[in-house]
């Protein structure tokens, strides 16, 4: 079911047949907000003349409404009371697309959490709430267990949000139920002990969770997070890191992923953002590390919005192909990590070099044949300083940003990345591709570079040659016209 871009990014199919259960701790967020001018003289604080308020789904209702804001179907069960924030909350869901399918609880408040801002400063922060009750608890876990399995024949994956506040009474007993409907389980935890969730799909915790469950001085320890993946029997251990970005943690491998560089407005629900990115990753079948990446960048919208909005579908799609690892002109450093990624996937890398001063339809033939030997094409160009040493002055012709941006348009083309030196040797010792390609008016032992790709396993090959055709030809002929 995974449709993947030419970067490994997996693009988003229609979200119709998804359905994405949640089971975990809602909440009502209220904002208050208005303009602040004057000094209390009852305390030294501001006085608010609140002109707006606004009320938003928070923790798991959060995470249900960026489910159905990104296109999939939700069904969300959490505890609530029987009061008016109750029916707020419920009515909000509702009319986004969210199945509710509450508990209502004897006795006890919905918990609420409200915000007073004044120009877009949160001032204060009142948070509502109780503990649940320890009265009826055996009741209480059997009808949310109830309601999970008589829900999970039509799921496609399980997210527990677990916030700590009461609705994730047994998690063994959900993930359990789960599993025998061979239906995967995404954790969002917060303090318990994570081996409550053994047997889950993935987990995913933040720095502070994880270096809760590990012990702070291993909080930063990659292979203490693959020992507990290993000891959970989890799938991958998935350690937000907030603008560090993430890391996925399996018994066999880790990755990091690093955070998408964009101007950050607000991190107010951006974890939420991400658990339900990577619940639809899941119920897709995307390979985990897959997973993680397409929630990166679902991550990174959400931080770049103000309060808790959800992203949407086209959002995400629209960010996912225009992602800088996707394909075009690229860093060296983005290139190294877009490379191991395709060589993770099994991919073959050709990588070719030259100056594309005039790219003419010699270059296109060659670039068309090189790309047919693999499965992606690096084209590393010489950058303008570094033409005019090997070609003399008055060329480039073209500067490189130009060079750059026409090659960056042909469809055999991956990647594109300038280089300042004289050869390609840096590069290639970096890159390690498979395949070094040259034009054939190279012959195989005057390649540069060829000694070191060879040196670890990897081809040289030289393609064919289109007569009558070259830059500096084109050039000279040029420059006799203009004479």
């Amino acid at each position: 079911m995974c449709v993947s871009n030419p970067a490994h990014l997996p693009l988003l199919p229609s979200l119709a047949d998804v359905h994405v259960l949640v089971v975990g701790d809602v909440m009502l967020d209220r904002y208050w907000q208005g303009p602040t001018d004057r000094v209390s003289p009852e305390a030294p604080v501001p006085v608010v003349n609140i002109e707006r308020q606004e009320q938003r789904p928070g923790g798991a209702a959060n995470v249900a409404l960026n489910v159905v804001s990104l296109g999939a179907k939700c069904t969300l069960i959490g505890l609530v009371g029987d009061d008016e924030a109750a029916s707020d909350l419920e009515t909000t869901l509702t009319a986004a697309g969210v199945q509710c399918d509450f508990v209502a609880v004897p006795d006890w408040p919905t918990i609420v959490k409200l915000r007073v801002l004044a120009q877009q400063q949160q001032l204060v922060r009142a948070d509502f709430e109780q503990p649940v009750p320890d009265y009826g608890a055996s009741e209480r876990i059997g009808v949310v267990l109830n309601k999970l399995e008589k829900h999970l024949q039509e799921a496609s994956v399980l997210v527990i949000e677990d916030y700590d506040k009461g609705a994730v009474e047994d998690a063994p007993a959900l993930v359990h139920a789960a599993s025998q409907q061979n239906v995967p389980v995404l954790v969002d935890p917060k303090m318990k002990p994570l081996e409550v969730y053994a047997g889950a799909t993935l987990i995913k915790p933040n720095e502070k969770e994880f270096a809760h469950a590990v012990g702070v001085d291993k909080a930063t320890d990659t292979g203490a997070a693959q020992d507990l993946a290993k000891a959970l029997g989890v799938g991958s251990l998935i350690v937000t890191r907030g603008a560090a970005g993430m890391d996925v943690c399996s018994v066999d491998a880790v990755r990091h992923i690093p955070a998408r560089a964009v101007e950050v407005f607000d991190v107010t629900g951006a974890g939420d953002t991400t658990a339900a990115t990577l619940a639809i990753g899941l119920a897709l079948e995307f390979e985990h590390l897959d997973c993680a990446r397409v929630a990166n960048v679902a991550a990174s919208i959400a931080v770049s919005k103000a309060g808790t909005s959800p992203v949407t579908g086209p959002e995400l799609r629209n960010a996912l192909r225009e992602a800088v690892t996707d394909r075009g002109l690229t860093t060296r450093e983005q290139l190294a990590q877009a490379v191991l990624d395709a060589k993770e996937h099994g991919e073959k890398i050709v990588f070719t070099n030259g100056c594309f001063d005039i790219l003419h339809a010699g270059h296109v033939a060659y670039l068309e044949e090189a790309a047919g030997l693999g499965d992606r094409l690096v084209v590393a160009i010489n950058d303008d300083a570094s033409v005019t040493r090997l070609k003399g002055e008055g060329r480039p012709v073209v500067p490189v940003e130009g060079r750059s941006r026409v090659l960056t348009g042909l469809g055999c083309v991956d990647w594109v990345v300038s280089f300042d030196e004289d050869t390609p040797e840096p590069l290639l010792e970096l890159l390690k591709p498979d395949i070094l390609v040259k034009g054939g008016d190279y012959g195989p032992e005057t390649v540069v570079g060829a000694e070191i790709v060879r040196g670890y396993g990897g081809e040289v090959k030289v393609l064919s040659l289109v007569a009558d055709v070259s830059t500096s030809a084109i050039v000279e002929r040029i420059r006799q016209n203009d004479g």
